[in-house]
């Protein structure tokens, strides 16, 4: 008789990313609008969103702050 594997022997192991949330640069009315759109999809329970603005910070600050 013989045995079929069918899953794998131990699972997969994906790393968590901890980094904390960009935060805006007081004064900037650019990160004000993008940390105000990340407030309320944190409200509103969605969390593709919320990343979706962290993107956006990063991006913003990376450009106009650095």
């Amino acid at each position: 008789m013989t045995t079929t594997q069918t899953a794998q022997e131990k699972p997969v192991e994906l790393p968590l990313n901890l980094e904390p949330e960009p935060k805006p640069v007081p004064g900037c009315a650019c990160c004000d609008n993008v940390a105000e759109s990340r407030d309320r999809a944190r409200a509103n329970g969605d969390a593709s969103g919320v990343s979706d603005c962290n993107v956006r910070m990063r991006r913003h600050l990376g450009a106009d702050h650095a």
